[in-house]
């Protein structure tokens, strides 16, 4: 993993269940997240996702890439265009810097109507950690 290196994208389909299981996941009741109607009264054409199920994909996107030896060390995103039911977010991701075994990675989410999430991931891989499921180190990593 290099300075410039991208990761392939990862598209996400934003059902319904995915918004409500996340916001119910992270203890998050406010009604935008899970009813339409009360959505639609305060503004919005329907349910959107909370800025923690976000933080999760994002999470996942990195980890999924690099495997089980990744850890993250930092997440710091920011919310722009809201993920609603029926579309599909693609997480990208560059490697922005290196030092040793930790890595800070630039990652967008971008949807049907903009950028939803944008933000800097750090991550270590570290050597140590087992590898319960023999994926090795993942490819550029080493």
């Amino acid at each position: 993993m290099n300075i410039g290196d991208t990761l392939p994208p990862l598209e996400v389909p934003v059902s319904r269940t995915l918004i409500v299981a996340g916001a119910i996941a992270s203890r998050d009741y406010q009604d935008v997240h899970h009813d339409a109607v009360l959505a639609r009264e305060k503004g919005s054409p329907d349910i959107f996702m909370n800025i923690l199920t976000t933080n999760g994909l994002v999470g996942r996107y990195i980890t999924d890439h690099l495997g089980p030896r990744a850890v993250l060390r930092k997440v710091a995103i920011r919310l722009g265009a809201p993920n609603y039911p029926g579309d599909t977010m693609t997480l990208t991701g560059t490697v922005t810097a290196r030092d040793g075994d930790t890595a800070e990675i630039h990652v967008v989410g971008a949807n049907g109507i903009g950028r939803h999430v944008t933000g800097t991931v750090t991550v270590t891989l570290d050597p140590t950690a087992a590898d319960p499921d023999g994926l090795g180190t993942p490819e550029g990593t080493a």
